[in-house]
């Protein structure tokens, strides 16, 4: 089935971009489900503090994240429909893979 696709192709790539990183995806896959602080999210997903906030600035950078601050902490989630939609397609091709391989062996 053809599909006649109206994106800008340069948004689009700057976006899969964003997500061609197992860490960022990591992190995304968590703070969709729930609000974060960084130092809870740093040792749920086991990466410095530095390693996160630095993958976490490209997600701001991009807009695709929401940030909240109580005193000093800051909590970071994402409700953002184009990436869980995004998410939820990277999950049905993994799975569909995952499902023809084992077919396959």
């Amino acid at each position: 089935m053809a599909r006649d696709f109206k994106f800008d192709a340069d948004q689009a790539a700057a976006l899969l971009g964003l997500l061609a990183n197992a860490h960022r995806l990591e992190v995304l896959g968590r703070i969709t489900r729930q609000e974060w602080s960084v130092s809870a999210l740093a040792e749920e997903v086991n990466l410095s503090q530095s390693a996160l906030s630095q993958h976490l600035s490209k997600f701001r950078q991009a807009d695709v994240v929401e940030i909240r601050r109580d005193a000093q902490t800051i909590y970071y989630s994402c409700s953002a429909d184009a990436i869980l939609k995004v998410l939820a397609t990277l999950d049905e091709i993994s799975h569909k893979n995952s499902s023809e391989a084992k077919t396959v062996a």
